[in-house]
């Protein structure tokens, strides 16, 4: 463990509040207020953050605009992607003002800051004028580190108190205004919407909006919806991909880009990696790397897979450690038991907890669903050997679900280490390795 890490552990939380804040106007005044130079747009919520800000920049990259984002699953300034090996959604103060900077020299007009409510909680929001905040949904997630759904809920919340708190930037001559824009189909948005801004939006995928699609169409591939008498076609197969990607196209609407426009830039819309990620194979198996590590993003999952109407699903599951989450671990075991023909027990990040402990935890549930130890359950520690066997069992028409890492090019182990790790790079060594 890291002398950092271990200090971290003994210092009171009030006294490492005072710490977190002081460290971000710090880091902001080092770096000349980069923030005042760019629309930031920050999104929050439970699920699909990364998701939406990479589709928001795929979309203005569309329109023509020089983005930069920082997410859970990487970085990108200008077209120039950076891993995000520190297992934060959100970075420290000091690498978030100084990858705005890099935004601002590089000629960048939007900043797409994903913002999670840990990252509210620990200040590093404070050095930041955002002009957009985006609300996705929200879940029952990350309830013990904060002590509570309503403490996790108004953390969230500080992000769009925190938006006019900030002054107005006049950037290229124009007025930049303070907008929200709150997901209507989720149960809490009224909560968001009730913030303050220049204007607040309301979207909805089910038609009730102030920025609402109507006539959807579905297809395997994709749907079609129609918005303010505009098709637009979202080319993506994931049903959350779908909703992510309207989250995307609503913002920049209500932004002032016009329909027309975005319409052609939503038929470039591409999957992005480690998100309903299909492997491709000679041998007819759907091997999906997905991101999904908690019980509503695991349902997405299983609705996005029911397209391809698959013989049996193998499912390779884990769960955070460190004492995160711990009442979880067993609702993911008993939904994967409840979905798929066979259940495969693995590590995902222990941090400093005894992987063993999580993987009885999750298995437990799965028992608790019907599962059989030996039978329709197993139990494999090493993460690399689990996707192998999954591929390695599964026939034609089969789908392999490898869930909880995504893209994630690290593991997080004991004493603060990561190490490197890829889920995808695995999968496609398996299906290499394949014999049918």
């Amino acid at each position: 463990m890291s002398l950092v890490h271990r200090i971290k552990q003994i210092i009171p939380q009030p006294i490492l509040q005072v710490y977190h804040y002081v460290l971000a106007v710090f880091a902001m005044i080092c770096y000349g207020f980069p923030s005042r130079k760019l629309i930031i747009i920050g999104v929050t919520g439970t699920n699909g953050k990364s998701s939406t800000v990479q589709f928001m920049a795929q979309l203005l990259e569309a329109l023509g605009e020089r983005v930069g984002y920082t997410t859970t699953a990487g970085f990108c300034i200008a077209g120039e992607d950076i891993e995000n090996r520190m297992k934060m959604t959100m970075p420290g103060r000091f690498v978030l003002q100084r990858l705005l900077r890099k935004m601002v020299n590089n000629g960048c007009r939007y900043a797409i800051i994903e913002t999670s409510s840990q990252g509210l909680a620990q200040f590093r929001h404070i050095g930041i004028n955002y002009d957009v905040a985006v609300f996705t949904n929200l879940t029952p997630e990350h309830i013990e580190a904060h002590g509570g759904f309503e403490h996790y809920k108004k953390a969230k919340g500080k992000l769009f108190r925190h938006l006019t708190k900030r002054p107005h930037k006049t950037i290229g001559g124009k007025r930049i205004p303070k907008i929200i824009f709150v997901n209507k189909d989720d149960e809490y948005s009224d909560y968001f919407a009730n913030f303050k801004a220049d204007e607040v939006f309301r979207y909805s995928l089910n038609g009730k909006g102030d920025v609402a699609a109507k006539q959807i169409n579905e297809r395997k591939t994709g749907i079609t919806v129609t918005l303010d008498e505009q098709k637009i076609d979202i080319p993506l197969a994931a049903n959350f991909q779908q909703k992510n990607a309207f989250a995307a196209l609503s913002t920049l609407y209500g932004m002032g880009f016009p329909i027309s426009k975005l319409a052609r830039a939503s038929e470039q819309l591409h999957a992005i990696e480690g998100r309903f990620q299909l492997i491709e194979n000679p041998h007819d198996i759907y091997v999906i790397v997905d991101y999904a590590y908690e019980p509503y993003a695991l349902q997405a999952l299983y609705e996005s897979t029911a397209k391809f109407n698959p013989k049996r699903i193998i499912g390779v599951h884990g769960s955070a450690g460190g004492g995160r989450d711990v009442a979880r671990r067993a609702i993911i075991g008993r939904l994967a038991a409840e979905q798929e023909d066979i259940v495969i027990v693995t590590n995902e990040d222990p941090y400093d907890e005894n992987p063993r402990t999580i993987i009885e935890a999750v298995a437990k549930g799965a028992e608790q669903g019907g599962k059989v130890e030996g039978e329709d359950l197993f139990l494999i520690d090493d993460r690399k050997q689990a996707i192998q066997y999954a591929i390695s069992i599964a026939k034609s028409g089969d789908a392999v679900l490898i869930t909880g890492k995504g893209s994630e090019p690290v593991m997080a182990v004991a004493g603060g280490e990561k190490i490197a790790w890829s889920d995808i790079t695995v999968a496609k060594k398996a299906i290499d390795a394949y014999e049918a």
